[in-house]
């Protein structure tokens, strides 16, 4: 029962400190302007070489906008699943 616990607390634990990169490189990623400031269009021009993913479909990036929630609802779906399996061990549930 014990290593179960401390399993999940480890990886409750890192799961954890991955939401705040994994946010960032997602923002960065679907972002609408590129790392001069200027706004992502719909025309080809060199200067929206950062934004080929909002230049490309603009729903691609709303959808990986909603990464980081899905990865955090995993990371609680772990700690649900050891605590039940935890008590259901010690014979509580």
């Amino acid at each position: 029962m014990i290593n179960r616990l401390i399993g999940g607390f480890v990886a409750i634990l890192i799961g954890v400190s991955l939401i705040g990169p994994l946010s960032v490189q997602v923002t960065s990623a679907a972002s609408t302007t590129n790392a001069s400031g200027a706004t992502c269009t719909y025309t080809v021009d060199s200067a929206y070489a950062n934004c080929q993913l909002y230049m490309s479909a603009s729903w691609g990036s709303t959808i990986l906008k909603m990464v980081p929630g899905f990865f955090a609802l995993g990371i609680l779906g772990i700690g649900i699943a050891v605590t039940y399996g935890a008590l259901r061990d010690s014979g509580v549930v």
